[in-house]
């Protein structure tokens, strides 16, 4: 049965079994959609931008004019040029083959893969494991995660903000992180800070927006393709997350490696930024399926992220989701930096499955400054 014919009983009760992920991707005000302070914002921010109207001589309103709708085609490019910080020139088809085709050869040899290649954190399938397995005492998971600071500051981190804490005392110790948290919460920490340094890595003079947009298009598209895939599809909240993140790192790690082997795209001109993006369009999504299968994913997640290398429809519920979720995320994107106002926000969203008012908050969220308590909180001191 389509999700728009189950009552309102039903989807109330399903709310409340995906609560810790929702709650994640729409805020500490998640309680229900009619109660949501995010609805009234989306009511705020973009109906007052979609719903403008103008007066005639006559002193009657005219109907608001035509919003155009960006397909998605548009929307990447259009996105390109905000991480590029310039306008990407169209080059001849035959010329840019040729140097998409040089490029490749030049970042495939084996040299450069070692090189340039993202090993699986080594910490990540132990963790998963960890985590999964109720068996696991909790001083065990402790122990692991003491090993890798970074991930105690991101655990530390995202216990602290509003998102979780309970109290006035601040959370100073791993093991209340952990029960605060829960599995839910844990899964998101750890595959954010064990992949935000690949991105951290990408910092380049000549294009110096490209890595900390990738990184944001990544985080807001893993919160978009999140809900999705709850509330939508009834897929794997954390798979759709993870999966995101995994398809903006192959960006990145493209754009390291172009820049690094081949010097036509490393001069932060115009033509290294068309070459760039032309290389990212042909091969990124290729290189996420390269790297899912390198870190051994399960088959579900590496034929979602095949579906999103071909012009047809995903037909998978994760597939679905990853594709909502990257277009969303990119209009969020494009929205932060002034690319487009809230009005395109609305008009040029995917067509989904999503009750309407589900669909409401997430347009709020989409038009608000990126809130991340992963990256985002400020540190504390840890005992």
């Amino acid at each position: 049965m389509e999700i728009w014919l189950l009552s309102p009983l039903v989807l109330a009760a399903a709310a409340v079994l995906v609560r810790p992920a929702l709650r994640r991707a729409f805020g500490p005000g998640f309680a229900t959609p009619k109660n949501s302070p995010a609805s009234g914002e989306t009511s705020a921010a973009i109906s007052a931008t979609a719903q403008v109207s103008v007066e005639s001589d006559t002193g009657v309103p005219d109907a608001p004019p035509p919003i155009h709708r960006l397909e998605s085609h548009e929307i990447f490019a259009l996105l390109r040029q905000v991480e590029f910080g310039m306008s990407v020139p169209e080059l001849p088809a035959q010329e840019l083959d040729q140097q998409v085709a040089a490029a490749l050869a030049v970042i495939g040899d084996a040299a450069s893969e070692r090189r340039h290649f993202p090993r699986r954190p080594n910490l990540l399938p132990q963790l998963m494991h960890a985590i999964n397995d109720e068996s696991t005492a909790r001083r065990q998971l402790v122990a692991i995660i003491a090993r890798d600071p970074a991930l105690v500051d991101s655990l530390l981190r995202m216990a602290n903000s509003s998102f979780y804490r309970i109290s006035a005392q601040p959370v100073e110790s791993i093991e209340r992180a952990v029960a605060i948290l829960g599995s839910d919460g844990l899964r998101s920490v750890i595959a954010t800070a064990l992949l935000q340094p690949i991105f951290a890595a990408a910092a380049a003079q000549d294009f110096p927006r490209f890595a900390p947009l990738v990184w944001e298009h990544a985080l807001r598209s893993a919160q978009a393709a999140l809900v999705h895939a709850a509330v939508a599809e009834r897929a794997e909240p954390f798979a759709s997350e993870l999966l995101s993140l995994i398809s903006g790192m192959a960006e990145i790690v493209l754009f390291r490696a172009a820049r690094a082997q081949c010097a036509a795209a490393a001069h932060g001109t115009p033509g290294a930024a068309a070459l760039i993006a032309a290389l990212l369009q042909a091969h990124a999504g290729v290189l996420t399926q390269r790297i899912a299968a390198d870190w051994q994913l399960s088959e579900a997640a590496r034929a979602a992220l095949a579906e999103q290398c071909g012009p047809g429809p995903a037909s998978t519920p994760l597939g679905r989701s990853l594709r909502f979720g990257r277009l969303a995320g990119a209009l969020a994107v494009l929205h932060a930096n002034g690319a487009i106002d809230a009005a395109a926000v609305r008009s040029s969203l995917p067509e989904s499955q999503l009750p309407a008012a589900h669909a409401e908050i997430l347009l709020g969220k989409l038009v608000q400054p990126l809130h991340d308590p992963r990256t985002q909180a400020a540190p504390v001191k840890r005992h």
